[in-house]
């Protein structure tokens, strides 16, 4: 008999279990159910009922144990029809917002071709920790590098939490995986050679104070054709870095150059090098002069690397530039982020702390930026240790 509550009615947790058989296509299946009261409608105050299958009477037993457990904790969920699919479709439509362009689009790809066609049919409320490992595992199998797989994880876990947030949910089913390793790749910044080589190799080049104050200054490649005249300040030596160029799909799906914010929409203002301000002023001359050749034809854009007739850059075509520079210099794997990757050892080399080289780069945290730029303290604590080393026979006379 089912336990009754102090109102004489079927008490929240309670059921009976019963033995039941039923027969398909001509065979006969037996199976044990039982009837779980979840609660009482606050209107009629009839019972609210689930129910509860298994093989075996024990199995069921079992489950209205822990169902009973949830109900009196309040932590009962009633099964939702709902598939991770659909929440992923809501998901996108009403909780990313604030989300960049690029960062929503990067989103919907991982969905659309990895997600989705595994995990999309499965309901939300089912969906187990094992599943989504094993749905990692295949995408390794297949030949996705860890990053990518990483990548996946991440926005399947922060879809997943969303859930959680509105209760959906009552865990993150996703927390408890294990992704592959991530190993990093061995920078490859230009050295003191490289980069006396390859200051020698744009001079007179038509993007030679693009390339040099990129190499300089850390600018992704992106914020450096996205710079405007007006966050220059040559009178007190600055640079307000705020905006990129980046290819993104308009509404229509069509893809087109467009200005955002940077990335972590974290403006930063930086102090180049007094030769930077140099070469900014020298593009400023060169740009004045185009003006004056275009004549109507002129397009103001207040950028400071343009076409001649004032238009933005296109990055494919700084990329191709670039390539056929290092390419002459013996370098044909250098790509032109390690422009900034050697700003960035150059400096800690030079002395500045990681703190001024996390603000100049725009790295989220001073750990990433030591993270990423480890192995060059590490050759700057063998220099250390070095220093000493002659310091003590300087001063012990050995």
């Amino acid at each position: 008999m089912p336990r009754k509550n102090e109102t004489g009615r079927a008490a929240n947790g309670s059921g009976s279990i019963r033995k039941r058989t039923v027969t398909k296509n001509g065979k006969s299946y037996t199976y044990w159910e039982a009837r779980v009261t979840v609660g009482h409608d606050p209107i009629t105050g009839r019972q609210v009922q689930r129910s509860i299958t298994g093989k075996t009477q024990k199995e069921v037993a079992q489950k209205m144990r822990e169902m009973a457990v949830e109900v009196d904790q309040g932590t009962y969920q009633a099964p939702s029809k709902m598939t991770l699919g659909e929440w992923l479709d809501i998901w996108l439509k009403d909780y990313l917002g604030s989300v960049k362009p690029r960062t929503l689009e990067s989103y919907q790809c991982q969905i659309k071709n990895h997600i989705r066609p595994q995990l999309g049919p499965i309901k939300l409320d089912t969906l187990t920790t094992h599943t989504i490992q094993h749905f990692y595992n295949s995408l390794t199998d297949s030949g996705l590098s860890p990053k990518t797989v990483k990548i996946v994880h991440g926005v399947l876990h922060k879809a997943l939490q969303q859930a959680v947030a509105i209760s959906y949910l009552r865990f993150n089913p996703s927390d408890a995986c294990i992704l592959p390793r991530v190993e990093r790749k061995e920078l490859k910044p230009l050295d003191d050679d490289a980069i006396h080589q390859f200051m020698d190799a744009v001079k007179g080049h038509s993007h030679e104070f693009l390339f040099l104050v990129t190499l300089f200054t850390g600018m992704r490649q992106g914020e450096v054709l996205g710079l405007e005249w007006q966050d220059v300040d040559f009178e007190h030596g600055t640079v307000l870095i705020r905006r990129q160029l980046q290819k993104l799909k308009d509404k229509k799906g069509k893809y087109r150059y467009q200005f955002t914010s940077v990335k972590n929409s974290k403006w930063r203002k930086i102090a180049p090098a007094p030769f930077v301000m140099h070469w900014l002023k020298r593009q400023r001359a060169k740009q004045a002069e185009w003006r004056l050749l275009a004549g109507s034809a002129w397009e103001d854009t207040g950028l400071v690397f343009t076409n001649e007739l004032g238009g933005h850059l296109m990055p494919h075509t700084i990329y191709h530039n670039f390539k056929r520079i290092v390419t002459d210099m013996g370098l044909p794997a250098t790509r032109f982020h390690d422009l900034r990757h050697s700003y960035a050892v150059a400096a800690i080399k030079s002395g500045d702390d990681i703190k001024t080289v996390q603000g100049n780069l725009g790295h989220s945290t001073a750990s990433f930026t030591l993270d990423v730029y480890g192995h060059v303290t590490d050759q700057m604590r063998q220099e250390s240790a070095q220093r000493m080393e002659q310091y003590i026979k300087n001063v012990s006379g050995q």
